[in-house]
C-alpha cells in the first residue's frame, strides 16, 4: 500500500471524531440529561488519561527492563515535562484568562464599550472546556498517528490498518467528549465551531500519520502523550466540579462508569486486533 493511501486512511481515522460532534447541537437538555452528558464525558476522558499515560510509559518501562539508563532518564524527564506543561500550564493560563476578562469588565467610562469591542472575543466556560478537550485529544491523536505511520514505515501494514480501524472507532467517542460540556450547559455551537473543534481534535491523526512514516522517535511520541495526558487531566478536574454542582451523585456515578466502559470497549478493538 502506498504512503498516500496510508495517509488517507489515517485522515479517515482522525475525522471519525465528527461522528460525535453533532450531539453538541442538541436543544437545551433537561437537568438530568445535562448531568449525564457531563458524567459520560468524564468517564471517557478518565479512560483517555489512563490510556495515554500507559502508552507514554511503555518506552521508559522497556528501557528500564534493558537497563539503558540514558533512555530511562530522557524518557522520564520528557514525560514529566509534558505532564507539567499540559496540566500546570493550563491552570496558569486559565487564571491569566480570568484576570484578563475581569480587567476588561471593570474598565469604567465611555471608552469601555470601545475597549470591549477591540478586546478578543471571550468564550464561555463551557466553550473554553470544549476547546481544551479538543486540544488535549488532538495531542493524543497526533501520537496515535505517529503509531500508524511508524507501523507502515516498518512494513507492518496489517497492524497499521488495524490501528486505523481501532483509532477510528475510538475517535468517534472522543467527539462526544469534546462537545459534552456545551451540551450539558445547553449551548448550541455553530456548525463552523464544530468544524473547527473537529479539526483541532482529529486533524493531528492525519499529520501524525504523515510524519510517522518518515520519523520513528520515542521521545517525540512521549512528549506529545505527556502534554495530552496533562491537558485532559485538567479538563477532568473541571468537569468533576461541574458534576458536583448538579447534586445528582447516583446518576453521575453510573454515567462515569458508562463512559469508562465505552473507552475500554473501543480500545479493545485495537488490542484484540494487534494480538
Amino acid at each position: 500500500m502506498s504512503s498516500a493511501n496510508i495517509a488517507l486512511l489515517g485522515a479517515i481515522a482522525g475525522f471519525t471524531i465528527y461522528l460525535g460532534l453533532p450531539i453538541g447541537r442538541l436543544r437545551t437538555p433537561a437537568p438530568r440529561l445535562k448531568a449525564g452528558l457531563n458524567a459520560v464525558a468524564i468517564g471517557i476522558l478518565t479512560f483517555l488519561v489512563w490510556d495515554v499515560l500507559t502508552h507514554a510509559w511503555e518506552p521508559v518501562d522497556e528501557a528500564l527492563s534493558k537497563r539503558t539508563w540514558a533512555s530511562v532518564a530522557s524518557g522520564g524527564i520528557t514525560l514529566a515535562l509534558g505532564l507539567t506543561i499540559g496540566l500546570a500550564g493550563l491552570v496558569h493560563y486559565d487564571a491569566w484568562a480570568g484576570r484578563r476578562r475581569a480587567a476588561y469588565a471593570s474598565r469604567p467610562g465611555p471608552g469601555a464599550a470601545a475597549t470591549a469591542e477591540l478586546a478578543p472575543r471571550n468564550r464561555s466556560q463551557a466553550g473554553s472546556l470544549a476547546l481544551m478537550i479538543a486540544t488535549g485529544i488532538g495531542l493524543h491523536n497526533f501520537a496515535e498517528g505517529l503509531a500508524i505511520g511508524n507501523s507502515a514505515a516498518q512494513g507492518e501494514l496489517s497492524l497499521a490498518l488495524l490501528l486505523i480501524v481501532g483509532f477510528g472507532l475510538h475517535n468517534a467517542t472522543e467527539g462526544f467528549g469534546i462537545v459534552a460540556p456545551l451540551a450539558a450547559e445547553g449551548e448550541r455551537p455553530s456548525w463552523p465551531t464544530l468544524l473547527w473543534l473537529g479539526l483541532i481534535g482529529g486533524g493531528p491523526t492525519f499529520l501524525g500519520t504523515l510524519i510517522g512514516q518518515h520519523l520513528v522517535d520515542d521521545t517525540l511520541s512521549i512528549a506529545f502523550l505527556g502534554l495530552a495526558a496533562g491537558s485532559i487531566l485538567y479538563v477532568v478536574i473541571e468537569l468533576l466540579a461541574v458534576a458536583r454542582r448538579t447534586g445528582l451523585k447516583t446518576l453521575t456515578t453510573w454515567c462515569i462508569l458508562l463512559g469508562l466502559l465505552l473507552g475500554f470497549t473501543t480500545d479493545a478493538v485495537v488490542t484484540a486486533a494487534g494480538a
